[in-house]
């Protein structure tokens, strides 16, 4: 052994190191014990799907012991290369194929339906609330497709990526698509267990679902979709595009596209400095964000599967259980993947291809008459003057699907809305009309109601407003 090991071997630092390897190592091993503990109690049938999961959950929790400081250096962040994100009506002047059946043949569109709207206070998938004159979210995604495969004699199939949360609910709904126009096909993603923030142990005693386990487990992130996709079985057919839309003020924390070592890659804000955050969030540095459309080729994530390539950063996600236990859910996010991809594009959609819903303020939105319904797309009326959406902000009295619902007694006309503020215990009649900014604001033990057919047009209501039967 030289002078030089043995001095490095004796020195505080590599000490430490040292230390921090054999730790590192005892919380791997601990680990994987408690797994192979937790599969012993698996059903039969799921063992094998099981252990899958595990295996993948194993490579995160590995990165995970191994990361060490920010995933991103600043000061390499660039914008990205003009030609590296196309417009949107550049590629529409194109126009489409001579025959464009066989273009849609090659194409699948899946969905992630891994989540549960318990944010707006509902069971089930969030899929299966209802957006439109009864129709649901997963209704609107079969129309949309069965119109594109009736339109052009095709055949696209919609794959849906279920979770242990909404799989049974999913599989029940689907028979009432039997005899539409479009395959379904589902797989779920993998089920993951919450550490327990202290031991870094698993949180679950055995791999049930219900009693002490209820919150035991978790999918983790629609990064995940690489690898559940591949276990599926499904990518038989068919690199990577990313459709991005310009930021408005209500998107300056979303993800948005950057060159970093010399590749197009995406950035999020939890990656971000505390000092680099404003920087981040400005709309003349960084105009676009992503809107986690993408077109991803399939043999692409077979070959990057195959090889162990998919690399994307980890998210630590902290939570609190119900019975106030701290856990850390480990999870990733399906943008991050770009930079592993070759020849890879952002395209700058306009903004009507992007309206998601989170809030029960987005299903206001979606609710109103500012949107048409054909085929399934919902698209801005052609009655509303601009074609930007108004900014709707709703109080904690709306969060939940059920209270929201019941403080309408029918969807205002917002064709002429520009911002919309309520907070507190305030209702809307029918036929409510609300234009340019209005601002409602019922304080603590106070409640307004606006009465049917009130039309509202930049105003600030506030205090006490009772409508009684009599």
């Amino acid at each position: 052994m030289s002078v030089v090991a043995d001095l490095y071997r004796n020195s505080p630092n590599a000490g430490m190191v040292e230390f921090q390897e054999k730790l590192r190592l005892q919380h791997e091993n601990s680990m994987h014990t408690e797994l192979e503990k937790l599969l012993t109690t698996a059903k039969p049938s799921e063992a094998e799907i099981s252990r899958k999961d595990f295996e993948g959950f194993k490579k995160l929790f590995h990165r995970f012991l191994q990361e060490k400081g920010p995933s991103i250096d600043w000061a390499k962040i660039q914008r990205p290369p003009k030609d590296s994100i196309q417009p949107y009506e550049k590629i529409k002047l194109k126009g489409l194929p001579a025959d464009v059946a066989s273009s849609l043949n090659k194409l699948a569109v899946v969905k992630l339906n891994g989540g549960l709207g318990t944010s707006m206070g509902c069971k089930g998938p969030k899929s299966l609330i209802s957006v439109r004159n009864e129709n649901t979210f997963l209704d609107l995604t079969v129309q949309q497709i069965e119109h594109l495969n009736k339109s052009y004699n095709a055949d696209v199939p919609l794959v849906l990526m279920n979770s242990f949360n909404t799989d049974e609910d999913t599989k029940k709904i689907l028979q009432k698509y039997t005899h539409h126009h479009v395959k379904i096909h589902t797989f779920n993603q993998s089920r993951y267990p919450r550490i327990n923030k202290e031991s870094l142990l698993p949180v679950a005693t055995n791999m049930g679902l219900t009693g002490e386990n209820e919150e035991a487990w978790y999918p983790p992130g629609h990064g995940d979709i690489y690898t559940s996709f591949f276990n599926s079985g499904l990518d038989k057919r068919c690199e990577f595009v990313m459709e991005v839309t310009d930021k408005t003020r209500a998107d300056v924390k979303g993800g948005t596209l950057t060159q970093y070592d010399g590749k197009l890659r995406l950035l999020e804000i939890a990656q971000v400095p505390k000092a680099h955050v404003d920087e981040f969030k400005s709309v003349t540095k960084f105009k676009i964000f992503n809107t986690n459309n993408l077109w991803i080729s399939l043999p692409a994530i077979k070959r990057l599967h195959v090889k162990n390539a998919m690399d994307m950063e980890i998210i630590v996600n902290p939570k609190t259980l119900d019975g106030g236990l701290n856990v850390i859910q480990l999870e990733t996010a399906v943008g991050a993947a770009m930079k592993s991809f070759d020849n890879v594009l952002g395209i700058n959609v306009p903004r009507s291809r992007f309206l998601p819903v989170k809030t029960t303020s987005d299903l206001l939105l979606v609710m109103s008459n500012l949107y048409s319904m054909n085929a399934g797309s919902l698209t801005m009326s052609p009655k509303r003057e601009f074609p930007t959406t108004p900014h709707v902000k709703l109080g904690s009295s709306f969060t939940k699907v059920r209270d929201f619902l019941k403080r309408f007694e029918s969807i205002p006309d917002m064709l002429e809305l520009d911002h919309l503020t309520v907070s507190g215990d305030v209702t809307f009649g029918k036929q409510v009309t609300l234009k340019g900014t209005v601002i409602i604001i019922a304080n603590h033990g106070d409640r307004i109601d606006i009465p049917a057919g009130a039309i509202l047009e930049n105003k600030i209501v506030s205090g006490n407003l009772r409508i009684l039967d009599h």
